[in-house]
């Protein structure tokens, strides 16, 4: 898995170098710099900034790149370890399920689930958790209905996203829970919806209809905990 850019660079740099197996670099670097990264274990190679270009596909990579194992995501079976899961129906914007986990890392969610996507693609959700995704559980699971009954199983109460909702200011989350976060266009199913504890929702103090997805999730996570 190739990781660019230099904050998820740096993430890998200060907490997990040992994940590294090349580090890349196409931009001049003080002496003091270079040697630090020459203390550590994994190789370390100067390329020109054309190749570095070519390998991230002409992205935003700042002279940082790095060759890591692929990261492992976590079988469903997992939720029954957490009390407090964060379920992506059908989200399809990479920088939205990054953002979503960063936030859930930061705040002390157990795990994300990411369902309803085929093929996901890692390494850009990678770069815009700005590497949280190392940190944090991820479970990837196609059928959305598979997850809610894993969580019913666990004795999880299911909240949901809904513009329906009752404000999250208004009400009191049980201690074990799962926050369903729906597509940025048509949100959570009907049919999931059936199945909630409770729709929730961010109260609006100024005429407006939504909130971006991860703003709004980052607003429910905090006031969930």
């Amino acid at each position: 898995m190739l990781i660019y850019g230099k904050q998820p660079v740096n993430y890998l740099l200060d907490n997990h170098p040992n994940k590294i197996n090349t580090l890349y670099i196409s931009k001049d670097l003080d002496k003091k710099e270079f040697s630090r990264l020459n203390r550590f274990d994994f190789e370390l190679k100067r390329i020109p900034s054309h190749a570095a270009d070519k390998m991230s596909k002409s992205s935003n990579h700042q002279g940082f790149l790095a060759e890591i194992d692929e990261i492992v995501t976590k079988d469903l079976s997992y939720i029954k370890k957490c009390n407090f899961v964060v379920i992506l129906a059908s989200i399809t914007d990479v920088g939205n399920i990054g953002a979503i986990i960063r936030t859930a890392y930061a705040l002390g969610v157990d795990g994300v689930v990411v369902s309803g996507i085929k093929n996901l693609q890692l390494e850009p959700i990678f770069r815009s958790s700005s590497g949280a995704l190392m940190d944090l559980p991820l479970i990837v699971h196609n059928n959305l209905y598979d997850v809610i009954t894993a969580c019913e199983e666990s004795q999880l109460s299911l909240y949901g996203a809904d513009m329906d909702g009752v404000d999250i200011r208004g009400i009191k989350c049980d201690d074990k829970k799962a926050l369903i976060l729906g597509n940025e266009s048509s949100g959570i199913p009907g049919r999931a919806l059936k199945r909630l504890k409770a729709k929730v929702k961010v109260g609006m103090e100024n005429a407006f209809d939504s909130l971006n997805v991860s703003a709004a999730g980052a607003i429910l996570i905090d006031r969930m905990r």
